[in-house]
């Protein structure tokens, strides 16, 4: 599931659209001002950030998420219609919908955000002798032509490395995302997964080349 970060401090235009992107399909996470987004806007694929925020303005937090994060878009929601606000927007935002909008019109630039990212269903990714098709969810060995298929917690895990091309994920980041609750240091459940998933797509799980351990930090799945 597409996993989207959504700062908006209005109540009313929050709830429904939190409500209406649910229904088609993705995962919400909803803040009301810009704190802690930073730390957070890593584990999601795509950001919607209003201009008007209490504390640090809407243009100061989309600074510092793309900063923090450059590969994950974000689409700034203004009702500020001048071509200054939309020109500032777009020196760090990768599109900018001016309030009101109809929810058609926000879903359907999410989905070429997404597509532009890498992260459309239609998609399918090479890694190495690893096909996946993520329309259809699925991952086949290109040696055998044979299905590879995952547990639940092993899907979700590869899934959060395939939204994140290229870039080092420390466990804390994984666990948190897949599992949706804290990580606790010593924790060794998010290994365990990860070595039954090396097992199940990697040629020599000893050393593997899909999933790189990053001593001391995480991992990384390149692209």
């Amino acid at each position: 599931m597409r996993r989207i970060l959504y700062i908006e401090d209005d109540l009313e235009i929050g709830s429904w659209v939190k409500e209406d992107l649910e229904q088609r399909g993705f995962e919400i996470q909803w803040l009301k001002s810009g704190d802690g987004s930073e730390k957070i806007v890593a584990n999601h694929d795509l950001v919607i950030l209003d201009v008007m925020l209490p504390g640090l303005d809407g243009f100061t937090v989309g600074q510092r998420l793309k900063k923090e994060a450059p590969q994950i878009p974000i689409l700034m929601l203004s009702a500020r219609t001048a071509v200054d606000d939309k020109l500032q927007g777009l020196q760090f935002a990768d599109d900018y919908l001016t309030k009101p909008f109809h929810p058609d019109e926000l879903a359907a630039r999410i989905e070429v955000l997404l597509r532009r990212s890498g992260l459309s269903l239609s998609n399918e990714l090479h890694l190495g002798h690893i096909q996946v098709n993520l329309s259809e969810n699925t991952f086949k060995d290109q040696r055998t032509g044979e299905e590879i298929i995952l547990t639940g917690k092993q899907y979700q895990i590869f899934m959060h490395f395939l939204r994140h091309p290229n870039q080092i994920l420390t466990k804390e980041q994984i666990y948190e995302s897949v599992w949706g609750e804290p990580y606790l240091e010593g924790d060794k459940t998010l290994m365990v997964h990860i070595r039954y998933l090396r097992e199940k797509i990697e040629i020599n799980p000893g050393t593997p080349e899909i999933i790189e351990t990053i001593r001391g930090i995480g991992y990384r799945v390149k692209q």
